[in-house]
Formats: C-alpha cells, sequence, structure tokens
C-alpha cells in the first residue's frame, strides 16, 4: 500500500499547480530576473568598437574564451557589463572554502551555525570584488593591446571598465542571491544555465549551416545529436544513481507497547559534488588568461606559451582540467558531507548498520564507502566534461554545447523541477491541514 506522501505526489498535476498561488509568484520573480540578466548580456561596457571587437573574438572563440563567452550567454563575445558574468564569486567561494579548511578562525565561524554562515558569506563578498576587479583591468589592459578594439586607450577607459565590471558582478551576485531567497532553485546555478542555455540556438544554427556550406558531413552532424543525447540520458541515469546503506532500527518498549525494529536506508549519492567541481575547475582556468592579459602580450616568453598550452583541447589545458575535477569532486563532498556526524546521529536514534559497530567504526565504514563512490563520481565528471574537448579539438566542431554544458543543464533542470515538486507537496500538505482545521471546527 502505498503512503501518503506517494499519494500527494502522484496526484501532482497542472490543477494542483493552477491553485499553488505561492509557487507561481516565485515562478514568475526567476523568470523576470533571468530576463533583466538576459538583458544586462547585450549592454555594452564603453568605449569599444563592437565591430572591430567582433573580428578579434572571432579568431580566438575556439579556444578557452569560447567556453566562457558560452557560460556568460555571449556577454564575453560582446564585451558587456556582465562579461565576467558569476566566475569571480565562484572563485572566491574556492579560495574561502580552501581557507576554511586550514585557518582555524574560518574553521570555528563555519561551526557558530546562521551567524557563522554569514560573516564567511560577507567574507566571500569582499573576495568577488577583488577578484572581479583584478580581472576587469586584465581585460581591460588586454582589450588595449589587441588592436583598435577601444576608441579612446588610458587610465580613464580602464577605470571604468574596472568599475562597470565589478558592478555587474556584484549584481549578478545579488540577484542570484534573490533568486535563491524568493525564486526557484538556486540562483547562481541558474545564471549560468541561462546563459548556456541562451548560447544553444545559434550553437545548433551555425553547426547547420556548416553542414549546408560541406565543411561537416550530415553524418557527422547527426552523430553529435545523437552523441549528445546518450551523453543526456548518460547524465541523469549518472545523477540520481545510490548508494544505499541499510539501517536497522531495534525494538524498543514504550509503555506497555513493543515496537517492532524498523529498517531503512541510508543514500550515498555517486556525484554528491554535482556540477560544482565543473563549475570550480573551469574558473580556475580562467586565472592564466587574465594574467596574460595584463601584459597584453608583451609579458615574458614562458607566460605566452603558458597561455598557448591552455588553449582548448590542448594536453596541459587537458590535464589541468581533468586534475581540478577530480580534486574538487573529493574536496566538496567532504565538505558537504561528515561521515562521523552521520554516524553519531545514527547512534543517537539507535540505528546502526548490520555488522558494524556503532560510533567510530560506523564512521570508517560510511567514509570507505563514500570514496569508493566518490572515485567513480569523479571519473564520471571527468569523462563527461573531457570526451567533448577531445572531440572539437580533433574534429574542429564549433558545437560548443559540450560535456560541462550539458552537465550543468541536465543537473540544474534536475534540481529546479525538484525544488518545484517540493513546492507543491507542501502545498497540498497546506490544503489538507486547512480541511482539517474546518472539519474540527464544524464538529
Amino acid at each position: 500500500m502505498a503512503s501518503a506522501a506517494e499519494q500527494l505526489v502522484s496526484n501532482l498535476n497542472f490543477a494542483a499547480f493552477a491553485k499553488a498561488d505561492e509557487l507561481k509568484k516565485r515562478i514568475w520573480f526567476t523568470l523576470i530576473a533571468l530576463v533583466i540578466y538576459r538583458l544586462g548580456t547585450y549592454i555594452p561596457i564603453p568605449g569599444i568598437n563592437p565591430q572591430a571587437l567582433a573580428d578579434v573574438f572571432r579568431q580566438q572563440q575556439s579556444g578557452i574564451l569560447g567556453m566562457f563567452n558560452m557560460f556568460s550567454g555571449g556577454a564575453v563575445g560582446r564585451m558587456a557589463i556582465f562579461a565576467l558574468n558569476i566566475m569571480p564569486y565562484i572563485s572566491a567561494s574556492i579560495i574561502i572554502q580552501l581557507l576554511t579548511t586550514v585557518s582555524p578562525t574560518l574553521e570555528q565561524l563555519k561551526k557558530e551555525g546562521e551567524q557563522g554562515r554569514r560573516q564567511i558569506n560577507q567574507y566571500t563578498r569582499y573576495g568577488t570584488v577583488l577578484l572581479a576587479a583584478l580581472q576587469g583591468y586584465g581585460i581591460a589592459v588586454g582589450l588595449e593591446g589587441a588592436g583598435n578594439i577601444v576608441t579612446d586607450p588610458g587610465w580613464f577607459f580602464r577605470i571604468t571598465t574596472v568599475i562597470t565590471l565589478v558592478g555587474g558582478t556584484v549584481f549578478l551576485m545579488w540577484l542570484g542571491e534573490q533568486i535563491t531567497a524568493r525564486g526557484v532553485g538556486n540562483g547562481i546555478s541558474l545564471i549560468i544555465y541561462a546563459g548556456i542555455v541562451a548560447e544553444l540556438p545559434s550553437a545548433l544554427v551555425g553547426t547547420l549551416e556548416l553542414g549546408r556550406q560541406g565543411a561537416l558531413s550530415a553524418g557527422l552532424i547527426i552523430a553529435l545529436f545523437l552523441f549528445a543525447v546518450v551523453v543526456i540520458a548518460f547524465i541523469v541515469f549518472m545523477e540520481r544513481a545510490q548508494r544505499r546503506l541499510l539501517v536497522q532500527y531495534p525494538k524498543r518498549q514504550v509503555g506497555n507497547k513493543m515496537f517492532q525494529g524498523d529498517a531503512s536506508h541510508l543514500p550515498l549519492k555517486l556525484n554528491t559534488a554535482g556540477v560544482i567541481p565543473p563549475i570550480f575547475a573551469s574558473s580556475l582556468l580562467l586565472l592564466p588568461i587574465t594574467v596574460a592579459n595584463f601584459s597584453a602580450g608583451q609579458g615574458p616568453e614562458w607566460l605566452n606559451t603558458v597561455t598557448a598550452m591552455l588553449g582548448r583541447g590542448q594536453p596541459l589545458y587537458i590535464l589541468i582540467y581533468v586534475s581540478l575535477i577530480v580534486f574538487f569532486a573529493f574536496f566538496y563532498t567532504a565538505i558537504v558531507f561528515n561521515p562521523k556526524e552521520t554516524a553519531d546521529n545514527l547512534k543517537k536514534y539507535g540505528g546502526f548498520l548490520p555488522g558494524i559497530r556503532p560510533g567510530e567504526r560506523t564512521a570508517e565504514y560510511i567514509d570507505y564507502v563514500l570514496t569508493r563512490i566518490t572515485v567513480v563520481g569523479a571519473l564520471y565528471l571527468a569523462a563527461v566534461c573531457v570526451l567533448p574537448e577531445i572531440l572539437i579539438a580533433e574534429w574542429g566542431v564549433p558545437f560548443y554545447f559540450g560535456g560541462t554544458s550539458l552537465l550543468i543543464v541536465v543537473s540544474v533542470t534536475m534540481d529546479t523541477v525538484a525544488q518545484v515538486q517540493s513546492h507543491l507537496l507542501a502545498h497540498q500538505y497546506e490544503g489538507l491541514i486547512k480541511k482539517a482545521k474546518l472539519r474540527g471546527r464544524r464538529r
């Protein structure tokens, strides 16, 4: 017999959605916020020659800049006020989380609950402004040294560019927080999601146009689309994969009644870190380009060589990308899941894993299982993100909706749909409670 929760989930339909006024307000707020973000990607920074910028970017879009242009919804190619997107915020989050593991002060703040979390978020915002200013200055210097893109080079252009780009990043950071609090889904992830999805039609049209011109064969285009479908199915399967540990609860006596021991399970996701590792790895790969832009291509020879080796499909780029994905898969899993805390909670409520002694032994076993499945999850993330990069480098296909993009789009879609279902389920529970109260009053 189905439980009450399962019966409620089976009754979720458009009629239930039409009655959920709070959910509709949240969805409308999210859509309006994303529309504002998309409008900002078309507002260029002052002092730019759009035609010269388009010509220069067209020559470099096959590299890593093309990937970041996709993440920003085309804002990099247009050098809009949102060109930095939310990447400085993600980089600052990485730095703060790394410092939390080595700094006793930040570690203590993390343990202080809501107040400590707010203080850490404030440090992350300060770091975002600093990184955005550094990257904005690097972009300004790089634009001045890239030809006739800047109409009036000089310190005035650099200062206005830094202020504009930092303001755009701070606004997007605030907008993402508002979406998370007042909308549906994770605001930061949805901003990246909107940028990727917005570039999808132009990527598809460009690929089909190459096929019409004969640059790509029809068989290769069909194979690309089939590959995308297979990757989507594989991502959905892996994101829903779990390792379930059996949890047994002993018999207990309450008064004169004896309650039978219950059995449950502890679900451990194969990919606990989600889309965080690829996003973190991609944001860190932007830093060498920022450093190279400071010299406007006139810096040391070794710096120009390293920048060239970090081009899309290059061995060094792939090696660093895979290493960062694997590292952040383990690092973020260790942050969001604490085996010792889980083992203590099981012991507190009388639960135990069959054949494993409660307490320290349980924590060690959970950590052992979690480490093994995280290896598989990290390899899955690396394979999904790197395979399209190799295909693009080998066959020269300008199809930027690759593995990282598919991973972000599919994962964010699944997470957002799950949150919508949670809101609908909560609305139905509220309806049942109100009906029960009305019946009680009538009686």
